[in-house]
Protein backbone atom coordinates (compact mmCIF):
# COMPACT_ATOMS: atom_id res chain seq x y z
CA UNK A 1 0.00 0.00 0.00
CA UNK A 2 2.59 2.50 0.68
CA UNK A 3 4.93 1.58 -2.29
CA UNK A 4 1.93 2.28 -4.95
CA UNK A 5 1.60 5.61 -3.49
CA UNK A 6 5.38 5.78 -3.83
CA UNK A 7 5.22 5.23 -7.29
CA UNK A 8 2.43 7.54 -7.98
CA UNK A 9 3.89 10.20 -6.21
CA UNK A 10 7.65 9.89 -8.72
CA UNK A 11 5.53 9.26 -11.67
CA UNK A 12 3.51 13.29 -11.27
CA UNK A 13 6.74 15.06 -12.73
CA UNK A 14 7.43 12.40 -15.24
CA UNK A 15 3.95 13.31 -16.53
CA UNK A 16 5.10 17.39 -16.54
CA UNK A 17 8.14 17.31 -18.11
CA UNK A 18 7.21 18.07 -21.79
CA UNK A 19 5.83 20.74 -20.64
CA UNK A 20 9.67 22.14 -18.91
CA UNK A 21 11.51 21.54 -22.48
CA UNK A 22 8.97 24.09 -23.98
CA UNK A 23 10.48 27.24 -25.08
CA UNK A 24 10.03 30.32 -22.96
CA UNK A 25 6.88 32.48 -23.90
CA UNK A 26 9.45 35.40 -25.30
CA UNK A 27 11.97 33.62 -27.15
CA UNK A 28 12.20 34.77 -30.40
CA UNK A 29 11.72 32.17 -33.08
CA UNK A 30 15.10 31.66 -35.83
CA UNK A 31 12.39 32.47 -38.55
CA UNK A 32 10.93 36.04 -38.71
CA UNK A 33 7.92 37.02 -39.85
CA UNK A 34 7.16 40.95 -40.86
CA UNK A 35 5.26 43.22 -41.28
CA UNK A 36 6.79 46.63 -42.50
CA UNK A 37 3.70 48.99 -43.65
CA UNK A 38 1.60 46.07 -45.34
CA UNK A 39 4.32 44.61 -47.06
CA UNK A 40 5.40 40.96 -46.09
CA UNK A 41 8.59 39.75 -45.53
CA UNK A 42 10.16 36.50 -43.92
CA UNK A 43 14.29 36.67 -43.11
CA UNK A 44 16.36 35.03 -40.13
CA UNK A 45 16.92 36.46 -36.84
CA UNK A 46 20.52 36.56 -37.54
CA UNK A 47 20.33 38.57 -40.69
CA UNK A 48 18.24 40.96 -38.67
CA UNK A 49 20.72 41.51 -36.62
CA UNK A 50 23.63 41.12 -38.75
CA UNK A 51 25.03 44.34 -37.44
CA UNK A 52 24.58 44.92 -33.86
CA UNK A 53 24.74 48.35 -33.70
CA UNK A 54 21.82 49.12 -36.10
CA UNK A 55 18.72 50.00 -34.63
CA UNK A 56 17.40 47.13 -37.01
CA UNK A 57 19.60 44.68 -35.00
CA UNK A 58 18.48 46.57 -31.76
CA UNK A 59 14.51 45.73 -32.71
CA UNK A 60 15.71 42.31 -32.24
CA UNK A 61 17.66 42.02 -29.22
CA UNK A 62 16.29 40.37 -26.06
CA UNK A 63 12.80 41.20 -25.90
CA UNK A 64 10.62 41.92 -28.83
CA UNK A 65 10.35 45.38 -28.71
CA UNK A 66 7.86 45.47 -31.56
CA UNK A 67 4.12 44.70 -31.89
CA UNK A 68 2.23 42.46 -34.20
CA UNK A 69 -0.42 42.62 -36.57
CA UNK A 70 -3.19 40.21 -36.54
CA UNK A 71 -1.22 37.37 -37.56
CA UNK A 72 1.18 37.55 -35.35
CA UNK A 73 3.75 38.84 -37.36
CA UNK A 74 6.38 41.42 -35.70
CA UNK A 75 4.98 44.96 -37.57
CA UNK A 76 6.95 48.40 -38.44
CA UNK A 77 5.26 51.16 -39.09
CA UNK A 78 6.95 52.09 -42.34
CA UNK A 79 6.76 52.24 -45.90
CA UNK A 80 7.92 48.94 -46.68
CA UNK A 81 8.76 49.89 -50.45
CA UNK A 82 12.43 49.60 -50.38
CA UNK A 83 12.77 47.63 -47.41
CA UNK A 84 13.24 44.48 -49.61
CA UNK A 85 16.86 46.16 -50.83
CA UNK A 86 17.82 46.66 -47.48
CA UNK A 87 17.36 43.12 -46.83
CA UNK A 88 18.74 41.92 -49.75
CA UNK A 89 21.78 43.75 -48.66
CA UNK A 90 21.89 42.24 -45.02
CA UNK A 91 21.56 38.80 -46.43
CA UNK A 92 24.52 38.82 -49.41
CA UNK A 93 25.77 42.41 -49.06
CA UNK A 94 24.30 43.30 -52.50
CA UNK A 95 23.68 46.80 -53.62
CA UNK A 96 20.69 47.65 -55.39
CA UNK A 97 21.20 49.31 -58.43
CA UNK A 98 18.01 51.77 -58.59
CA UNK A 99 16.24 53.56 -56.12
CA UNK A 100 19.73 54.51 -54.35
CA UNK A 101 18.48 57.48 -52.64
CA UNK A 102 15.30 56.36 -51.13
CA UNK A 103 17.25 53.04 -50.18
CA UNK A 104 19.82 55.52 -48.62
CA UNK A 105 17.09 56.66 -46.67
CA UNK A 106 16.05 53.54 -45.45
CA UNK A 107 19.43 52.40 -44.39
CA UNK A 108 19.72 55.69 -42.38
CA UNK A 109 16.40 55.40 -40.37
CA UNK A 110 17.44 51.83 -39.60
CA UNK A 111 21.21 52.80 -38.69
CA UNK A 112 22.99 50.09 -41.33
CA UNK A 113 26.18 52.13 -41.27
CA UNK A 114 27.96 49.73 -43.65
CA UNK A 115 25.09 50.14 -46.18
CA UNK A 116 25.06 53.57 -45.86
CA UNK A 117 28.60 54.35 -47.19
CA UNK A 118 28.37 52.02 -49.64
CA UNK A 119 25.41 53.52 -51.11
CA UNK A 120 27.14 56.79 -50.56
CA UNK A 121 30.00 55.75 -52.93
CA UNK A 122 27.87 55.06 -55.52
CA UNK A 123 27.85 57.36 -58.39
CA UNK A 124 24.64 58.72 -57.72
CA UNK A 125 25.00 59.42 -54.20
CA UNK A 126 28.41 60.84 -55.08
CA UNK A 127 27.41 63.07 -57.91
CA UNK A 128 24.43 64.91 -55.68
CA UNK A 129 26.15 64.47 -52.43
CA UNK A 130 29.61 65.80 -53.69
CA UNK A 131 28.94 67.34 -56.29
CA UNK A 132 25.28 68.95 -56.65
CA UNK A 133 24.76 70.12 -53.55
CA UNK A 134 28.18 71.10 -52.35
CA UNK A 135 27.50 73.68 -55.31
CA UNK A 136 24.22 74.30 -54.33
CA UNK A 137 25.67 75.27 -50.92
CA UNK A 138 27.42 78.10 -52.75
CA UNK A 139 24.80 79.88 -53.82
CA UNK A 140 23.40 82.53 -51.27
CA UNK A 141 19.76 81.46 -50.10
CA UNK A 142 19.31 78.61 -52.49
CA UNK A 143 16.79 76.56 -50.22
CA UNK A 144 15.18 79.65 -49.12
CA UNK A 145 14.77 81.04 -52.73
CA UNK A 146 13.27 77.63 -53.71
CA UNK A 147 10.46 77.90 -51.15
CA UNK A 148 9.73 82.00 -52.05
CA UNK A 149 9.54 80.32 -55.65
CA UNK A 150 6.58 77.71 -54.68
CA UNK A 151 4.87 79.72 -52.56
CA UNK A 152 4.22 82.53 -55.47
CA UNK A 153 3.46 80.04 -57.61
CA UNK A 154 0.82 78.39 -55.82
CA UNK A 155 -0.84 82.16 -54.84
CA UNK A 156 -1.18 83.17 -58.64
CA UNK A 157 -2.76 79.73 -59.56
CA UNK A 158 -6.11 80.72 -58.33
CA UNK A 159 -8.52 80.46 -62.18
CA UNK A 160 -5.30 80.16 -64.01
CA UNK A 161 -3.63 77.23 -65.95
CA UNK A 162 -0.28 78.16 -65.17
CA UNK A 163 1.97 80.40 -63.03
CA UNK A 164 5.02 82.78 -64.48
CA UNK A 165 7.60 83.72 -62.15
CA UNK A 166 10.86 85.88 -63.09
CA UNK A 167 13.78 84.83 -61.59
CA UNK A 168 17.28 86.62 -61.64
CA UNK A 169 20.72 84.91 -61.97
CA UNK A 170 23.84 86.64 -61.05
CA UNK A 171 26.68 84.56 -61.87
CA UNK A 172 29.19 87.38 -60.48
CA UNK A 173 30.40 89.99 -58.08
CA UNK A 174 30.44 91.84 -61.13
CA UNK A 175 27.01 90.94 -62.44
CA UNK A 176 25.89 92.42 -58.73
CA UNK A 177 27.45 95.31 -59.80
CA UNK A 178 25.12 96.16 -62.52
CA UNK A 179 21.49 94.85 -60.28
CA UNK A 180 19.86 97.71 -59.57
CA UNK A 181 20.61 99.23 -63.39
CA UNK A 182 19.35 95.72 -64.68
CA UNK A 183 16.16 95.13 -62.58
CA UNK A 184 14.72 98.71 -63.34
CA UNK A 185 14.94 98.38 -66.88
CA UNK A 186 12.44 95.01 -66.22
CA UNK A 187 9.14 95.42 -67.40
CA UNK A 188 7.48 93.38 -64.46
CA UNK A 189 6.92 93.32 -60.94
CA UNK A 190 10.06 93.85 -59.71
CA UNK A 191 8.85 92.96 -56.15
CA UNK A 192 8.27 89.30 -57.09
CA UNK A 193 11.88 88.46 -58.78
CA UNK A 194 13.53 85.80 -56.99
CA UNK A 195 17.17 86.84 -57.09
CA UNK A 196 19.87 83.78 -57.41
CA UNK A 197 23.75 84.50 -57.09
CA UNK A 198 26.31 85.55 -57.13
CA UNK A 199 28.53 82.25 -56.36
CA UNK A 200 32.47 81.01 -55.60
CA UNK A 201 32.14 77.98 -58.05
CA UNK A 202 32.79 76.84 -61.62
CA UNK A 203 29.42 76.22 -62.39
CA UNK A 204 27.80 77.89 -65.64
CA UNK A 205 24.13 79.41 -65.31
CA UNK A 206 22.73 76.39 -67.12
CA UNK A 207 23.75 74.26 -64.29
CA UNK A 208 21.81 76.45 -61.55
CA UNK A 209 18.78 76.46 -63.73
CA UNK A 210 18.94 72.96 -64.34
CA UNK A 211 19.19 72.64 -60.20
CA UNK A 212 16.25 74.80 -59.81
CA UNK A 213 14.29 72.53 -61.90
CA UNK A 214 15.33 69.55 -60.94
CA UNK A 215 14.37 70.83 -57.02
CA UNK A 216 11.07 71.96 -57.68
CA UNK A 217 10.11 68.99 -60.06
CA UNK A 218 11.12 66.90 -57.41
CA UNK A 219 8.51 68.15 -55.13
CA UNK A 220 5.59 66.73 -57.60
CA UNK A 221 5.25 70.74 -59.55
CA UNK A 222 5.63 70.55 -63.76
CA UNK A 223 7.90 73.29 -64.29
CA UNK A 224 9.95 74.75 -67.33
CA UNK A 225 12.44 77.58 -67.35
CA UNK A 226 13.00 80.17 -70.75
CA UNK A 227 15.31 82.92 -70.89
CA UNK A 228 13.01 85.95 -70.49
CA UNK A 229 13.37 87.93 -74.08
CA UNK A 230 13.52 91.77 -73.32
CA UNK A 231 12.62 94.13 -75.97
CA UNK A 232 15.76 96.13 -76.95
CA UNK A 233 15.98 99.79 -77.80
CA UNK A 234 18.24 102.08 -79.15
CA UNK A 235 18.57 104.26 -75.65
CA UNK A 236 18.29 100.91 -73.24
CA UNK A 237 21.02 98.74 -72.38
CA UNK A 238 19.70 94.94 -72.41
CA UNK A 239 20.49 92.21 -69.88
CA UNK A 240 20.16 88.31 -69.99
CA UNK A 241 19.99 88.17 -66.54
CA UNK A 242 16.66 87.19 -66.48
CA UNK A 243 14.62 83.92 -66.82
CA UNK A 244 10.64 82.89 -66.59
CA UNK A 245 9.99 80.12 -64.48
CA UNK A 246 6.64 78.40 -65.65
CA UNK A 247 4.57 76.39 -62.73
CA UNK A 248 2.12 74.29 -65.44
CA UNK A 249 -1.01 72.99 -63.19
CA UNK A 250 -2.94 71.11 -65.70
Amino acid sequence: MHLDRAVDKMSLPELKSPGKQSAPANTLSPVVQLNVGGQLFSTSLSTLRKHPGSRLAEMFSGQPKLRTDAQGRFFIDRDGSHFGAVLEFLRSERLPTEHIQEVHREAVHYSIKPLIKLLEETPQMFGEQVGRQQFLSRVPHYRENIEVLIRIARAEAIAARCSTIMICVLRTEEDLGCYEEAINSLEADKESVVTFGPWKATLSVKDLLDCVKMDISSQGYKVSIQPHVMEKSFLSKSYDYFYKLVFTWW
